[in-house]
């Protein structure tokens, strides 16, 4: 009886020990950036005067960067409900491909703005917001992370991607 509370007490021990030196899964920092250029798309214009329209746009670039997520295509799936010149709530998901064929599942959201600054002719459109992992494939079943993000033009049709914050692949 002896012998088993001391086989059992050093097993208990021995699996703390363990555990308290895997600790849990180390958040890493990602910092990407993708240069997204359109590869299909749909747009509604408003007719009623409002400069209202919706693009639902299909994107597609390569991933720079630190982290996870570096080294992946990207692929945006997004609508940009907008007022041209006003602001608006585009939001859409981004897949981030491996060369593996791992993929990550981004969801995003971004607040709009257009800001007249003095003496500009022609108002500067600001777009902020966040992101969150909403799925994986392979490596990254298991994927949990959040961050924020930057929409900015690269050219007349492109766009840059900027997403920062922390990613986990869990347990």
């Amino acid at each position: 009886m002896i012998k088993w509370r001391v086989f059992t007490a050093l097993g208990f021990a021995l699996g703390l020990a363990m555990m308290w030196a895997a600790g849990p899964a180390a958040a890493e920092k990602v910092d990407v950036s993708a240069v997204l250029a359109p590869v299909d798309s749909i747009k509604l214009d408003f007719e009623d005067g409002s400069k209202h329209f919706v693009l639902f746009v299909q994107r597609e670039g390569k991933a720079e960067g630190h982290g996870l997520l570096a080294g992946a295509d990207v692929t945006e799936y997004g609508m940009h409900d907008l007022i041209k010149g006003v602001g608006g709530k585009p939001r859409g998901y981004l897949v981030y491909a491996m060369p593996g064929g791992d993929k990550a599942y981004i969801k995003w959201t971004v607040r709009a703005i257009f800001v007249k600054e003095p003496g500009q002719a022609k108002p500067k459109l600001l777009d902020y917001g966040v992101w969150e992992v909403a799925g994986g494939t392979g490596a990254f079943a298991k994927l949990q992370g959040v961050g924020t993000m930057t929409i900015k033009p690269a050219s007349k049709t492109d766009r840059r991607f900027t997403l920062t914050g922390d990613l986990v692949i869990g347990e």
